[in-house]
């Protein structure tokens, strides 16, 4: 067969010759090949080979095959439950697209879990492209109550995640009624899976029915998963109360939901206790302004004292959220004094993750609050025994900044900035030196100078290289900042001081990272001299750097004219002195350096 028929529809071909069986021949030995790797393969083609037969051979030939090869290694089902939910335009368009149902129904109902999540993706994929409800009522009906029927419990699962298509395809009353009633079996099965699996996707069910059938049908169901034996069911109800707000209202989430809400959040498990925490945000969203005063920020309090670690965790997640909800006053008045406890939590990852949130908190409170309140907190923090909890807070500072103004916090937190500064976590006098261009830009140079350069050319000698990388992008940001002058008066003769290994390298490093933000004028009377100094270096890694060096420079002080003048006469004997060195590497950039003088 020509090629060209793979990937061009326009030339499906009809022909029922010999020659035009090729492509499922070949799928066929492929498919039954003992190489894992080729069976997969095989999968991957099926589009191809389906715009090569055409969409009505596609669904008269290759789909009823494919229906015999759901019997395979689960890698290879995975690939052809995804697979099979991209053929729709290869058989034919949305009309046709019942066609596909088959196949993947067999996969619906496999052991491996991956294998059934990836088959109702596509059943639903494809059921999106029905054009008409009757279409739905006549194919898709019939196998989701297959499926519902099914002897075990993974037909029964996976029936739970085409309930939603289904329901929403088909316009009959009459049939959606069933549904719900066959829906609710599923909510009350004897195998915990399927229950998980019917509450996992009643919230995707929620927004397409109407109120009446939400509090006559679904809040039944609901109220009895919420109440579920095992925890694990309990906990995917957060969603589903969510959507049912959403739908209902404040006013109907205060009539309906309100007694299942006080019921979760205070939930004998830590794990239901948890996913209210992550979502409380969003919860109390749903359930209105009356209901969040009334009810919800005492729990929201609660949530921050638990005695679970990881659900305090949760809760800080959602502090600068919820803080805009309920507003300053009663940010200060009822959960300030959680937030100062949470300060010296026993569990480290809950203090990093209060670190993390609450300078979200300073657009809520304003600039005087924020000052008065958070600051002390910033500051203890700051000076926390464990650097995930330091780095957290400095990561966050540009919100506080945002509110009180750089020259305030910086006057607030300097002596912090200093001590984190040569802290012994290379982490933390990392994430320092990313802070510094925003803090110097802001403050200026005569601060800088007097508080902070001092800082930044200490960085150079860390024992760390990547501090000491860092440290020199940071003077690169700077002299965006100050200006060429002001590196050759402030910083160039520091950086060229030094005389050991460590030091020479640094320095070779620095000039190559600065050159591109220096004026020609900079370069010839600072940078060139110290570059001259090294070319002889005994060392062959200096050689090679600065052979790197070099080659940065030279289209800096280039431009688009060709190089000439005192800059060109110094570069080019240190240059061809490199080009001969012992060293390859070194040859070889001086070499390349030299090609684009």
């Amino acid at each position: 067969m020509n090629p060209e028929y793979a990937t061009d529809p326009t030339h499906a071909s009809t022909d029922t010759s010999p020659d035009a069986l090729y492509p499922i021949a070949v799928l066929m030995d492929e498919l039954k090949a003992e190489d894992v790797v080729l069976r997969l393969n095989a999968i991957r083609r099926l589009s191809t080979i389906a715009l090569a037969l055409g969409p009505e051979r596609a669904r008269d030939e290759l789909i009823p095959f494919l229906e015999d090869s759901v019997d395979d290694d689960d890698e290879v089902l995975v690939a052809l439950a995804e697979e099979l939910g991209g053929l729709v335009d290869c058989t034919g368009g949305g009309e046709h697209a019942h066609n596909l149902l088959t196949p993947l129904e067999g996969l619906a109902t496999q052991e491996e879990t991956i294998v059934r999540e990836k088959a109702v993706i596509s059943l639903n994929r494809i059921a999106s492209t029905f054009t008409t409800p009757l279409q739905a009522e006549e194919h898709l009906l019939p196998l989701v109550r297959r499926l519902t029927e099914g002897e075990w419990f993974t037909a029964r699962t996976s029936a739970c995640g085409l309930y939603t298509s289904a329901y929403s395809q088909i316009t009959d009353e009459t049939i959606r009624t069933e549904l719900v009633r066959a829906y609710s079996g599923l909510c009350t099965d004897e195998t915990p899976m399927v229950r998980r699996a019917a509450a996992t996707n009643l919230a995707d069910l929620v927004p397409h029915v109407d109120k009446e059938v939400a509090i006559s049908s679904l809040l039944p169901l609901f109220d009895r998963l919420t109440t579920d034996s095992q925890d694990s069911v309990r906990l995917l109800t957060i969603p589903v109360l969510i959507a049912l707000s959403n739908l209902l209202g404040s006013e109907g989430t205060s009539q309906y939901l309100l007694q299942a809400l006080r019921s979760l959040c205070s939930d004998s498990s830590w794990r239901v206790r948890f996913m209210i925490a992550e979502r409380f945000v969003a919860l109390a969203t749903a359930a209105g302004p009356d209901i969040v005063q009334s009810d919800l920020v005492a729990v929201y309090a609660s949530l921050l004292r638990d005695n679970e670690a990881e659900v305090r965790v949760a809760a800080c997640s959602q502090i600068p959220g919820f803080g805009k909800l309920v507003g300053s006053q009663v940010t200060l008045e009822r959960l300030l004094p959680n937030l100062q406890d949470l300060v010296s939590d026993t569990a480290q990852h809950v203090r990093s993750a209060l670190a993390g949130q609450v300078p979200g908190l300073s657009p809520v409170l304003g600039k005087e609050a924020t000052i008065e309140h958070l600051l002390p907190l910033f500051l203890r923090l700051l000076r926390d025994d464990s650097p995930d909890v330091r780095l957290a807070i400095i990561s966050k500072m540009d919100q506080v900044n945002e509110v009180i103004g750089v020259e305030l916090l910086a006057q607030s937190l300097l002596p912090a900035i200093v001590e984190l500064a040569e802290d012994k976590q290379w982490r933390v006098r990392l994430a320092i030196i990313e802070y510094i261009p925003l803090l110097s830009r802001q403050l200026g140079v005569e601060f800088f100078n007097a508080q902070l350069r001092g800082l930044c050319l200490a960085w150079l000698s860390d024992p760390v290289y990547s501090i000491r990388e860092a440290a020199t992008l940071n003077l690169r940001k700077l002299t965006e900042i100050f200006g060429s002058d002001w590196a050759a008066e402030k910083i160039l003769p520091e950086v060229l001081e030094g005389t050991g290994y460590l030091r020479r390298m640094t320095t070779v490093l620095a000039l190559a990272t600065l050159v591109p933000v220096l004026s020609p004028q900079t370069i010839e009377s600072h940078v060139l001299p110290a570059v001259h100094g090294l070319v002889n270096d005994p060392i062959p890694n200096i050689r090679f750097n600065v052979a790197k060096c070099l080659e940065a420079l030279v289209p800096v002080v280039k431009g688009d004219q060709v190089l000439q003048g005192p800059v060109a006469d110094k570069l080019r004997p240190m240059l061809g002195q490199l080009e001969q060195d012992s060293d390859a590497d070194v040859r070889f950039y001086a070499t390349r350096a030299l090609h684009i003088i």
